[in-house]
């Protein structure tokens, strides 16, 4: 199996490096990652200015690139520059991102993105978190990574991304798995106005997770506090199709 790995933390972040070294156990794997931190830049790419690529080392991988791109760029990237090479990727794989990505955080994130580039480009893909952005404990995320690319090599396809939150824990304490779908991923916002020695006004924004009572495990934020796994399969088809025929009725004319 040939495994893509990329994410929007950067090549030299701790989590894409562990997730390569567990997936090295069952596959040949190939990294393409931004060589400085792209988190939050959601489905971005680049297309007004060159991205340079330069290959590199990383440790259990075949081969790996650092880009000045995107986690898109990135895979779309690898994923020709591998095809001409002859070699066909049958997974792609977005993480460990350092941070989760829940509820509508999905929207704007690097990490899902890349593993939505991978489905775009035709290949079952899975993004993978842990939740807290300096995590401490990996051994979660790679058993999870280890699991998601054995089952979905036969289950997945080509259409879905899986995407993996795991609470940032030792395993012992981790309570199980949830199947879940998204939720509101909602913040108690400040937007702190500043000036710069120049005069300059800037605003930098900080937000603090909000603590969900009373609400069902099957939704993904719930799940990772309640200290649970979530895998949540996503896709791209942002159509609400239940409405299509009632606003055909609304009276659109041109």
């Amino acid at each position: 199996m040939n495994i893509l790995v990329t994410n929007d933390d950067g090549i030299n972040a701790r989590g894409i490096n562990f997730l390569v070294k567990s997936l090295s156990k069952i596959a040949n794997v190939y990294v393409c990652a931004p060589d400085t931190q792209k988190s939050a830049c959601g489905h971005g790419i680049t297309v007004a200015l060159p991205i340079t690529i330069k290959e590199v080392l990383v440790e259990g991988a075949v081969k790996a690139w650092k880009t000045s791109g995107t986690p898109a760029d990135c895979v779309k990237l690898a994923v020709k520059q591998l095809l001409d090479e002859r070699i066909n990727i049958d997974l792609v794989f977005s993480g460990i991102n350092h941070g989760p990505n829940l509820g509508t955080d999905t929207l704007y994130s690097g990490t899902v993105s890349g593993a939505i580039e991978g489905i775009i480009c035709g290949i079952p893909s899975i993004a993978i978190s842990a939740d807290s952005h300096r995590p401490e404990h990996f051994e979660g995320c790679e058993a999870m990574a280890l699991k998601a690319a054995r089952i979905a090599s036969h289950k997945l396809d080509k259409n879905t991304v899986l995407n993996i939150n795991v609470p940032d824990l030792p395993v012992s304490e981790i309570k199980g798995i949830k199947v879940t779908r998204l939720g509101a991923r909602e913040y108690d916002e400040s937007f702190e106005m500043r000036k710069n020695p120049a005069g300059q006004h800037y605003v930098w924004y900080a937000g603090t997770p909000l603590w969900y009572e009373n609400l069902p495990n099957d939704i993904d934020v719930v799940a990772v506090q309640n200290h649970f796994i979530s895998i949540t399969p996503l896709h791209y088809d942002l159509t609400d199709h239940k409405l299509i025929e009632e606003v055909k009725t609304w009276g659109f004319d041109f």
